[in-house]
This record gives C-alpha cells, structure tokens and sequence, in this order.
C-alpha cells in the first residue's frame, strides 16, 4: 500500500462509487476541489486507487480556531476496507495540515463511520444532522 497526493479528478469516481452511488457524478465534484490549498490523498493497493480523503483549508465557525481543515470525500472501496488505508491516509494527511500552521481537522462525518473517527482521535460535538441525498452526520473534530 502506498499514499501519495492526488488529483481533485482521482476522487470523483470513488466518491460517487461509495458515498453517493445514487446521485450524478457531478454532485461528487466539491466546492473547493481545486483550490490551492486543497489537497487529495489516495492509498494504492498493487498500484490501484482503492482509498481517499480530500482535505479542505476551510473554517467552521462553531471552533475558535482560525485556521481549520476539512476533511471530505473520505471514502475507501468496499473490498479495501477494514485494512487501515483510511488511517494511514490521515497519518500522512496530519502532518501536512500543521506544516500549514492549522491544529485543528473536522469533518461532517455519517452517523455510520462516527465509530471510525473515534477510534483515530475525533470528538463529536453538536446534534446529529441530515444531509439532504445522503443521510445523517454527526460535526466531529481534532485537535493536532
């Protein structure tokens, strides 16, 4: 398995295969996607993107903090799963965040992978939500 960045286009195909198969594939291209900023992690299982997560210079003002990412578009091919390769891309992904003067990550996670974010550090804070298409999340945050 091998991290490595990605482009905004690498994501759109998983995003909508695993978070939103329902939908046009359009709707898997985020506000953002190509902003400096920005950047996209993909795992590479025997040299195949199977795994990603893109990370967003975005505030959300419910944290003090002034500068924060987003995570967004995590998602990982449902044969590929339970093998850490969301972990590892957040192992590489933090780094990167704090060499650009952030310590704090959030993320509008579904209800159905809070367990995961727990388990790699986040906090859940508010009420649970509903995204219109998707379904329920829950604001969940990191401190680096």
């Amino acid at each position: 398995m091998k991290v490595l960045r990605i482009s905004a286009s690498d994501t759109h195909n998983i995003r909508k295969q695993v978070l939103a198969p329902h939908l046009p594939l359009e709707k898997c291209v985020f506000e953002g996607d190509e902003e400096e900023q920005t950047f996209h992690l993909g795992a590479f299982v025997d040299g195949k993107l199977v795994s990603i997560a893109s990370f967003f210079y975005h505030k959300n003002d419910t944290f003090e903090e002034e500068n924060q990412f987003q995570l967004r578009g995590m998602a990982t091919l449902e044969e590929h799963r339970g093998k850490g390769l969301s972990s590892e891309l957040l192992k590489v992904a933090f780094p990167v965040i704090k060499q650009n003067f952030c310590n704090l990550v959030w993320c509008d996670a579904r209800t159905s992978a809070q367990g995961f974010y727990q388990q790699v550090g986040f906090e859940k804070t508010g009420e649970v939500f509903n995204v219109e298409d998707i379904g329920e999340h829950i604001l969940m945050y990191k401190n680096l």
